[in-house]
């Protein structure tokens, strides 16, 4: 409504009037308030402003005096800092530059130790420049950070190179005991040393010393190289834990086993005493080797009570009768295989050598109940009634009897079992020679009559004295033993057969040859042929060919000069020359071999002269006859040849 109005008002022009008005009105306020302003600004300008600008022109000047005052005095001050600040700063950079130079040379040269302490020199260099908020300050950290990595692979490298698995204890254990434990039990020759170096830290090595004569290792030398390995390894290696258990454990249960077999079989074995009177020190070994494991377990390479090595050290008289019985075997066997050609002379007179026993209570017994008895025919049995006949034998043979003697002198006093293997060792001596002598030997045998006589006396031989052998021992054996079962009588009937079959197979051999060589002879009736007689004269009578007589002479010459290189008794040969000289004090008829190859090539004069009137050599070894044999046989009947015989006599 009201709007209406004003546009009816302003419709009619009161509207304009009115508006005027208020403009001029307000038009004058503003000319007032700017005259207020321009005075106010008079003022300020004229009163306030000017001497307060002459007062800040004089201050301007002090201010500029003050200024270049302190400009000076700043370069006095940056003058003398910065030459200091150069020489704190340029000495921790020198060294930084100098421990890098070295650090590269060092680990070219694979100094480890000296490259790492280089890197601790620089980092401290590096780290006193850091109040210093230089710019070089971020290169230096990041070159020593680089070189810091390059020595971690460097030395990755390396401990992949000597330890070969970082990760593999398994692998570890087992380079350890093919490379260092091992030989220290086989080799006596090698010993362990123990060096610290300060750079490289402990250095554990082999050594060579210098040769022995020693096939094996003492247990004692063995136990003492073993424990200066393995506590070298625990105090400054495996002396840690992994999990529940510590490096030692776990490396002992994976080489305990090889390494306790290594030396029961290099070392314990050998070790063994090779006779009954030795086994009494044994108990030293026995000792040695439990403090040897006593050492392992206070390591901590060992768990439990008992182990293979030692049970294997305890069982010494099993081991003992199973070494004795296998060298024995061994020896036997080298024997019968040897040449049975070798032999010696059995008289009846001969006997064995039986070893002085102990009195057993069962003889002592005997002695005492023994009572005087009388027989009935006084006529007695003769001394040479259970004596073998004079015979020659194979010396080997020989050796084997003493072989099984000696055995059984080892089972008396033994402990049960080692005197029952002992004993049946002994009778297997004697079923091996049974069964490997006729099969070894057995074309020889059927070959040579002169070995099958010699194989036949050598089974007689073992039969007649195994028929007392057994009971020359028996009351000193223990039971079962004793109570008789130490007996080989048994086996009398089958060496006797032995022999016997032999001689009877040679016998056959020369039998079935007789008959052949005289089915050709066709019952010898062509012997009164007197044509055969006249040929057979003519032969007999006619004198060799020169050509021939060269040829025997070659032969004869050879057979002299190689002859005597069969004699090498010795195994160096430069020793053996004076047996080769030596020939005819080993054949009878060398010399009369030397005369007869002389002959052959030699002419009528020179038979003559070494004849000289049955004077000279040539008479020293043949008869009058002989020479003229050999006379007629290699010369043409000529005055010459009857005038030469003419004058042997």
């Amino acid at each position: 409504m009201a709007s209406f109005v004003t546009e009816v008002l302003a419709s009619s022009g009161k509207l304009e009037k009115e508006d005027l008005s208020s403009k001029i009105s307000k038009m004058s306020r503003k000319v007032e308030d700017t005259k207020d302003k321009v005075c106010d600004m008079m003022n300020k300008r004229y009163s306030d402003f000017l001497p307060s600008l002459q007062s800040s022109e004089t201050l301007m000047g002090h201010v500029d005096e003050v200024s270049k005052e302190m400009e000076g005095l700043k370069n006095c001050i940056e003058n003398e800092v910065f030459s200091c600040f150069n020489i704190v700063v340029a000495v921790p950079v020198s060294q930084f530059h100098n421990a890098m130079e070295e650090f590269n040379k060092a680990l070219l040269e694979k100094k480890y130790v000296d490259a790492a302490n280089l890197l601790e020199k620089a980092r401290l260099s590096v780290d006193s420049l850091k109040s210093s908020q230089l710019p070089l300050l971020s290169a230096l950290s990041s070159e020593l950070t680089v070189q810091r990595e390059n020595l971690v692979y460097h030395l990755g490298d390396e401990w992949r190179r000597l330890i070969v698995d970082q990760c593999c204890v398994v692998v570890s254990g087992q380079v350890l005991l093919k490379n260092m434990l091992k030989p220290l039990v086989m080799y006596p020759s090698l010993s362990t040393t123990v060096i610290e170096q300060q750079e490289e830290g402990i250095v554990l090595a082999l050594q060579c010393l210098e040769e022995t004569h020693k096939e094996r290792s003492t247990p004692a030398q063995v136990y003492s190289k073993l424990l200066l390995v393995l506590y070298t390894l625990h105090s400054h290696l495996l002396d840690i834990c992994i999990g529940d258990k510590k490096l030692s454990m776990i490396l002992g249960e994976l080489i305990w086993e090889d390494i306790s077999q290594c030396i029961i079989h290099e070392c314990l074995l050998y070790s063994i005493p090779t006779n009954s009177s030795q086994l009494e020190k044994y108990s030293t070994v026995i000792k040695e080797t439990e403090e040897f494991e006593k050492s392992l377990k206070e390591m901590e390479y060992l768990q439990g009570d008992s182990t293979d090595l030692l049970k294997y050290a305890r069982d010494v008289n099993c081991h003992f009768a199973s070494k004795k019985c296998r060298d024995v075997i061994v020896a036997a066997r080298t024997l019968m295989t040897s040449k049975m050609h070798n032999t010696v002379k059995i008289t009846p007179d001969s006997r064995l050598c039986l070893p002085k026993l102990p009195a057993s209570g069962l003889d002592k017994k005997k002695e005492n109940c023994k009572e005087e008895v009388t027989m009935e025919n006084s006529k007695q049995l003769s001394a040479w009634s259970l004596c073998l006949p004079a015979c020659r034998i194979s010396e080997s043979v020989q050796q084997l009897m003493e072989l099984a003697l000696s055995t059984l002198c080892e089972a008396v006093g033994s402990s049960t079992q080692c005197a029952l293997q002992l004993f049946f060792t002994v009778r297997n001596i004697f079923q091996l020679f049974y069964d490997v002598v006729p099969t070894y030997h057995k074309e020889n045998l059927l070959r040579f009559p002169h070995l099958a006589a010699i194989q036949h006396n050598n089974c007689m031989y073992l039969a007649h004295y195994l028929l007392t052998l057994g009971h020359h021992f028996r009351a000193h054996l223990p039971e079962p033993l004793c109570e008789g079962v130490a007996t080989f009588v048994d086996m009398v009937p089958g060496f006797r057969k032995l022999g016997a079959q032999c001689f009877l197979a040679q016998l056959n051999v020369q039998r079935a040859e007789l008959l052949e060589r005289l089915s050709t002879a066709h019952k010898f009736c062509n012997l009164d042929d007197g044509e055969n007689y006249i040929a057979a004269s003519k032969a007999v009578r006619q004198d060799i060919s020169s050509e021939d007589g060269e040829h025997l002479h070659t032969l004869c010459q050879t057979i002299t000069e190689e002859g005597p290189l069969v004699f090498t008794p010795l195994a160096e040969e430069n020793k053996n020359e004076k047996y080769q000289e030596e020939v005819s004090l080993y054949v009878k008829k060398w010399s009369m071999f030397k005369e007869l190859v002389i002959v052959l090539r030699a002419n009528l004069q020179e038979i003559v002269d070494r004849w000289a009137d049955a004077k000279g050599p040539l008479a020293m070894e043949f008869t009058s006859s002989e020479v003229k044999s050999l006379i007629r046989a290699l010369f043409q009947n000529t005055e010459r040849r009857a005038v030469a015989l003419t004058k042997i006599k």
